[in-house]
């Protein structure tokens, strides 16, 4: 099967004449020419990154998927195939209600008529991974309640594995073959691809990271007017199957339905810039599937005008260290400070040790420089990272894993914020909410919250304290009488070698003077010797 997969694979690249393309990036001489000898030129006429784009579509759910994590990677690919990946659509045939039904049915271990008094056999929505219905719950305490019952497409793990599979070998070809493979960390990208769809994989993980959104965004977090997120209701969860609270709104897409409905557009812009920057760095956890089909806007009365969040199967998460790193960074982009931004750049270890920050500062000016005093409509992040990129391709910067997500997210939410507001100034959107983060982080707040975060040991530590001094300041006299000791033997050791050797110096010394000496004593006493 394994074969029948490459061979299918093998076929479709030859079609959309990807071997030409690849042809191009080696400069192996037999190499090159076996890859133009076996290309067909059906489609060579079309733009390299259509072809692309097409072939991955051919190939199927699991390779559009990685087009789409692979057209963020814009340090990987040129502008034009870049931008063309990042067209592809996540849209796909459903599969057969009844299926669906029987799917449901066997997750859950119930019927469908008793556990739900409505269910809808069309689905609303079909995507690579799974399909979604609406329904009622017919019983319990959320009798009555609209949903939304998500499904997993069967068979999805076995033929994801497969596809995998080849990735991680083709990756490894990469690695070996390309000039420029060991910085690009090709198979560094298949594994967090990996990770990622099988997060997706696994419905119970997504169901868990809406609870945790929601919990991040609830009425007593300060911001839960800027974003909803659906209840989850666990009696219908289980890793295939999810259930959800049906949401009511308008997609973010549809600008004039918003308008007709009196929806303030450019509040929503700033809200947007203010939900992502919440989530990276008050939280270290955000959504990073923001595209305008997982993003609504409530037009209810106890949502409207509100953000509606769907879609949790990718979350990113930033450790406090790299939350610290890029605000330090943003907030040096914002405030124009170049040089603090290569400075930093060297201190994380992302370009070599022996890098010149003047060299790399200037470099970084004039990727960004001018975009700054523009509004959204006059400049594109995604340029901007592109110049970037090009930079770092320069100095050899390692691209960080971890922050591929966090760059797709800002691309996205660049996208909707020009939807909604082309006017927006984003950088001047953002400065105040991350000099107030900066100041509550590191500031007089920040030392007072760490303290007030460890007040709640303080209960179990301040009585122990008196004994464990005690034990510590026992132990440390043992050890310290133990060590004088040693030093008062080693001393006395010291002190014989020297005696001896004193000893052996002075007789040493005897013996040589009086060798000297012996002549002038024996002239001195004469015939009659010395006495």
């Amino acid at each position: 099967m394994k074969l029948r997969r490459l061979a299918r694979i093998a076929l479709v690249a030859r079609k959309y004449g990807l071997f030409l393309i690849a042809a191009d990036s080696i400069n192996n001489g037999f190499a090159k020419w076996f890859l133009t000898l076996i290309s067909s030129r059906s489609h060579v006429q079309a733009p390299r990154g259509e072809r692309m784009r097409r072939a991955l579509e051919d190939l199927g759910p699991l390779f559009v998927k990685f087009g789409q994590l692979l057209s963020t990677r814009r340090d990987l690919l040129p502008e034009d195939v870049a931008d063309e990946l990042a067209r592809l659509q996540d849209q796909v045939p459903a599969f057969s209600s009844e299926k669906a039904r029987e799917l449901i049915e066997a997750s859950l271990g119930r019927q469908i008529d008793d556990m739900f008094l409505d269910f809808q056999n069309m689905p609303v929505a079909s995507a690579s991974i799974a399909q979604v219905h609406f329904a009622v719950i017919r019983a319990g305490e959320h009798e009555g309640k609209k949903v939304a019952v998500k499904v997993l497409r069967p068979g999805m793990i076995e033929v994801i594995d497969k596809d995998l599979a080849l990735m991680k070998t083709a990756a490894q070809w990469i690695e070996k073959i390309s000039s420029d493979g060991k910085r690009l960390k090709p198979r560094e990208v298949v594994a967090e691809f990996n990770k990622y769809l099988h997060d997706e994989l696994d419905l119970m993980r997504e169901a868990a990271n809406a609870s945790q959104l929601r919990r991040n965004f609830s009425p007593t977090s300060g911001s839960g007017h800027l974003l909803r997120v659906p209840e989850m209701y666990w009696d219908y969860c289980c890793s295939t199957v999810i259930t959800m609270e049906r949401m009511h709104g308008i997609p973010i897409s549809q600008i004039e339905r918003l308008r007709e409905n009196n929806i303030d557009l450019k509040k929503l812009s700033r809200e947007g810039v203010e939900i992502f920057f919440t989530q990276v760095f008050r939280d270290g956890f955000f959504h990073a599937d923001m595209h305008p089909g997982n993003i609504y806007v409530g037009d209810q009365p106890e949502d409207f005008g509100r953000y509606i969040a769907l879609d949790f199967g990718i979350v990113g998460t930033l450790s406090d260290v790299d939350k610290q790193y890029l605000a330090q960074n943003f907030l040096a982009f914002f405030r124009q400070d170049y040089k603090r931004v290569a400075e930093l750049h060297v201190q994380s270890g992302w370009v070599p040790k022996g890098t010149r920050i003047d060299e790399l500062e200037s470099a970084i000016r004039a990727c960004i420089e001018p975009f700054f005093g523009k509004p959204l409509k006059e400049i594109s992040l995604g340029q901007a990272l592109m110049r970037l990129f090009q930079t770092s391709r320069r100095f050899n910067v390692e691209i960080q894993p971890q922050l591929v997500l966090l760059q797709k997210t800002l691309l996205n939410v660049e996208g909707l914020g020009r939807q909604l507001d082309p006017d927006l100034d984003l950088w001047k959107t953002a400065k105040p909410y991350l000099e107030n983060w900066m100041h509550q982080q590191i500031g007089f707040k920040g030392f007072q919250s760490s303290l007030q975060w460890e007040a709640a040991q303080w209960s179990q530590i301040l009585p122990a304290l008196p004994r464990l001094l005690h034990q510590t300041l026992t132990h440390s006299n043992g050890r310290v009488d133990d060590q004088i000791e040693q030093l008062v033997k080693q001393q006395k050791r010291l002190n014989r070698a020297l005696f001896w050797m004193v000893l052996m110096l002075a007789v040493l010394f005897g013996v040589v003077a009086l060798d000297l000496l012996w002549p002038f004593l024996i002239g001195y006493a004469g015939p009659k010797g010395l006495f």
